[in-house]
């Protein structure tokens, strides 16, 4: 550096790095948080290996997706860690000051849990079932594509206004009589628009709806 008393006084490479560093932990807790929820009752989308969860204190029936919570929990270490360095250099003059020698914890605490956190993830995701079958069905019980119907009204000619109205009412049918829409007739149908024709059948069901959609940036899965 050309200026030497900047260059002792620079601390803005421990700062980067450990910026980099809360950046992966930001993410690591979104994914953890996922897998805890989807590990509940209410969801039951994943199975953890009882290798990378542990058993209740108190509940025998109860399986905790610790390892998962401990990666969302250690991400706030990483922002304290973060929070430290620029809480040591925002009130400093330049050149080398005797606070500056606290710069080392953070910064290794920082790479040393980031590491550890990246190292547990990817095995809590090798020894973790994602349950296909179980999120098959609740996308079919449920009313995920009925912006499609509301689309395929659109193409039928319907301005989107009265396709979403119809829509609508459509689901609110459904939720009155406990059916999904593939418990829908073409008869039943009828009764809401004229529009709808034996096609929509292929925009009712999850399967159709996105096997249809290729954007740029879509997830394409497989059958």
């Amino acid at each position: 550096m050309e200026n030497s008393i900047d260059a002792v006084s620079d601390r803005d490479y421990a700062m980067e790095f450990v910026g980099a560093c809360q950046h992966v932990m930001v993410h690591l807790s979104r994914l953890a948080e996922e897998l805890v929820l989807w590990s509940t009752k209410e969801f039951a989308f994943v199975q953890i290996s009882d290798a990378y969860s542990t058993g209740s204190s108190i509940m025998p029936q109860k399986k905790n997706p610790d390892m998962a919570e401990l990666i969302r929990g250690k991400a706030g270490r990483v922002f304290g860690d973060m929070m430290n360095l620029l809480t040591m250099m925002k009130g400093l003059p330049l050149a080398y000051n005797r606070d500056m020698q606290e710069d080392k914890y953070p910064m290794f605490d920082a790479a040393n849990t980031t590491r550890q956190c990246l190292f547990v993830t990817a095995h809590l995701l090798v020894h973790t079932e994602f349950r296909k079958a179980h999120m098959e069905e609740e996308l079919r019980t449920d009313f995920t594509t009925a912006t499609e119907v509301a689309d395929y009204l659109v193409r039928k000619g319907l301005p989107f206004r009265e396709a979403h109205e119809i829509t609508g009412k459509l689901v609110s049918y459904c939720i009155d009589h406990r059916m999904y829409f593939g418990n829908l007739d073409l008869e039943t149908l009828h009764a809401f628009s004229k529009f709808f024709e034996s096609d929509v059948f292929d925009y009712l069901l999850p399967t159709e709806a996105w096997s249809r959609k290729n954007p740029q940036g879509a997830l394409r899965l497989k059958k």
